[in-house]
C-alpha cells in the first residue's frame, strides 16, 4: 500500500463497513505492518506483526512508542526517530532494527516506512512494513539464483509454462537450440526439436502432474532442420558418390558422425533434470510450469557406447576363436566366425569367393611360359565372384556350410563387392531416399536381400591373395556402417580368410 493510498480514518457515521475491509486487508498481508500517528502512538497492528513479535493487536494498539516492549529502552530513541523521520521526507525509507519479542527474544527486521498524509496533505503519521531479515535475504537469494540461472549458468536452462511453451531461455539453452533467447519464447517445442520432442513433452507433463523425477534423464533429440549447418545432413547416407568414395583409410567415425542408435550427426544427448514450479502465494500448489535444466553429454555417451561396443566385439572374437578351434573342417570354422560376428553387428552376411580363371596357353608353349601368360591374363581380366555362403534371409539362424564352385554372381560394374576385391580394402554404401523408393529396388539391383539399406564389403585376404569378399548387410531399422564397423569387419574377414585358405589347401 503506497503513501498516496493510505488515508486517516473517517468519522464513524461515514465509515460504514470500511473498517472491516481495512482490517481484513491488513490481516491478509504477507508482510508485518504497523502504523503510528503524529504523536508516535500505535494505531494499526496486523497478524503478521503478531506472528513475528508475539504481541497481539489488542496489546500493541494504543501504546505510545516502542520503548520497553518492542525495542530495548537504550535503542528506543534512535529507532523511533528514524521511523518518524519518514513524515518529513518523501518516498520510502529502508532500515534494519533489532526488535524485542514478547518472550524476551530479539529478532532482526528490515523495515520500509513512509508518511501517511491527512486530507489536507499534511503528514498525519507513519506506516511501517517489516519482515525478518533472513526471510528477506532468502527471497533475495532466490531472485539472484533465478537471474544467474537465466544469464551466466554453465548448464542450459529453459522455463516451460503449463502449456509446454518456453517462457524463458538462458544463453546456453539458446545456443543449444540454435535460436535466440527471444525467438524461442512462446513457440511449441515441436518448432524447435524434431526427433525426441514426444519424449520431452511426456517428461514435462509427468513433472507437472507428479513432480520432479528422482534422477536426471537422458534424452536423445535432434533440432529442426532449416538453420545454418543443417542443410543436407544425412548422417553418412550418401548417394551415387557413396560407393566411389567408400574406401576407408583408417579407423574412426565417418565425416558427420552417425549417432549410436541410428540417426544423423544432428542428434544430441541431453542429460536433463526437471523441477516443477509452483506459486508460493496459493493455498494449494498451482503449477506455473517446469524448469528444464540440461547439459549436452553427446560426446561422453558416444565414448561410453564405443567402449562398450569394443568390449562386446572383443568378447565375440574370443568366443568365435574358441568355437572355431573345435571344428574339424576349416570351412565350418569360417562360418562359425561369421555367425559370431553377426550378433549386434549386421542382419545378414554373404561370402563370395573369387573364381580362378583357367590358364590360357599357346600351342607348344613351355609350362613356364604358360604360367607367365596366365599371370598376365589374371591381371587384365575382370574379377568374378561366386556366392559360396549366405545367412538365412528369413528367420535368424546359423550360416550354412560353404559350397565351392558354382556360377559367378552377375554383379554390375562398380559393385561394392568388386570394388573391395580390387582395392583390397573395405567399402561402405548406403541407399539414398530416392533409391529406396525408386522403380528398381536398390538391394535387388545389387543382388542383396530385400530390405537392405546399408552394406559393408571387406576383402578376404590371406598370404597376399584375395580369396573373396564378405558382405555385411543392415536393414531400415539399423544405422549406416561407420569406420569402426569397417575395422571390425576387416578383423573378422581376416579370420574367415585364414580358415578358407586352410580349407582350400586341404582340398
Amino acid at each position: 500500500m503506497s503513501a498516496s493510498e493510505v488515508r486517516p480514518p473517517r468519522p464513524a457515521s461515514d465509515r460504514g463497513d470500511d473498517s472491516g475491509l481495512l482490517a481484513a486487508l491488513l490481516d491478509g498481508m504477507d508482510a508485518a505492518l504497523c502504523a503510528f500517528d503524529a504523536d508516535g502512538t500505535v494505531t494499526h497492528w496486523n497478524r503478521e506483526a503478531e506472528r513475528i513479535l508475539g504481541w497481539s493487536a489488542r496489546e500493541a494498539v494504543g501504546r505510545k512508542g516502542l520503548a520497553g516492549w518492542a525495542v530495548r529502552a537504550a535503542d528506543a530513541h534512535e529507532v523511533e526517530a528514524r521511523l518518524m523521520a519518514a513524515m518529513d521526507a518523501p518516498g520510502r525509507h529502508v532500515h534494519e532494527f533489532a526488535l524485542l519479542t514478547k518472550d524476551g527474544g530479539r529478532v532482526l527486521v528490515r523495515t520500509q516506512s513512509s508518511a501517511v498524509p491527512r486530507a489536507d496533505g499534511r503528514p498525519g503519521g507513519v506506516y511501517c512494513a517489516f519482515s525478518e531479515v533472513h526471510t528477506q535475504i532468502d527471497l533475495e537469494r532466490a531472485i539472484a539464483l533465478s537471474e544467474a540461472l537465466l544469464t551466466d549458468a554453465s548448464w542450459s536452462v529453459v522455463l516451460v509454462d503449463a502449456d509446454l511453451r518456453p517462457a524463458a531461455v538462458n544463453k546456453n539453452a539458446a545456443r543449444a537450440l540454435r535460436t535466440s533467447r527471444t525467438a524461442a519464447l512462446g513457440r511449441p517445442l515441436g518448432d524447435l526439436l524434431d526427433q525426441g520432442v514426444e519424449e520431452l513433452e511426456s517428461a514435462l507433463q509427468h513433472v507437472l502432474a507428479e513432480g520432479a523425477p528422482p534422477a536426471p534423464t537422458e534424452l536423445w533429440v535432434s533440432l529442426r532442420e532449416g538453420g545454418e549447418g543443417f542443410r543436407g545432413l544425412r548422417g553418412g547416407r550418401g548417394g551415387a558418390g557413396a560407393e566411389d568414395g567408400g574406401r576407408l583409410e583408417g579407423g574412426g567415425r565417418p565425416e558427420g558422425g552417425a549417432r549410436p542408435d541410428g540417426g544423423t550427426a544432428a542428434r544430441r544427448c541431453w542429460r536433463s533434470g526437471f523441477l516443477r514450479l509452483a506459486s508460493p502465494l496459493a493455498e494449494e500448489p498451482v503449477p506455473l510450469g517446469v524448469a528444464w535444466i540440461f547439459q549436452d553429454v553427446t560426446e561422453l555417451k558416444r565414448h561410453e557406447l564405443d567402449s562398450s561396443r569394443l568390449r562386446f566385439r572383443g568378447n565375440q572374437l574370443q568366443r568365435a576363436a574358441r568355437a572355431a578351434a573345435e571344428c574339424e573342417d576349416p570351412a565350418e570354422a569360417a562360418t562359425v566366425h561369421l555367425d559370431f560376428a553377426l550378433a549386434g553387428f549386421a542382419d545378414h552376411a554373404l561370402i563370395d569367393l573369387v573364381l580362378e580363371a583357367a590358364p590360357r596357353t599357346a600351342p607348344g608353349a613351355a609350362p613356364q611360359a604358360a604360367q607367365q601368360t596366365a599371370g598376365a591374363g589374371d591381371g587384365a581380366e575382370r574379377i568374378r565372384l561366386v556366392r559360396a555362403a549366405a545367412t538365412p534371409g528369413g528367420a535368424p539362424g546359423p550360416c550354412p556350410a560353404i559350397v565351392a564352385g558354382g556360377i559367378p554372381v552377375a554383379y554390375g560394374e562398380g559393385h561394392p563387392a568388386l570394388q573391395a576385391a580390387e582395392r583390397c580394402g573395405p567399402v561402405r554404401v548406403s541407399a539414398t531416399r530416392a533409391e529406396e523408393t525408386g522403380p528398381t529396388p536398390w538391394a535387388a539391383a545389387r543382388k542383396w536381400p530385400a530390405g537392405t539399406l546399408h552394406a559393408l564389403c571387406a576383402p578376404l585376404r590371406s598370404r597376399g591373395r584375395t580369396l573373396g569378399v564378405v558382405t555385411f548387410l543392415r536393414g531400415s531399422g539399423r544405422r549406416p556402417f561407420d569406420r569402426a564397423d569397417a575395422a571390425y569387419a576387416e578383423d573378422v574377414a581376416g579370420r574367415v580368410a585364414a580358415a578358407l585358405d586352410l580349407a582350400q589347401q586341404l582340398g
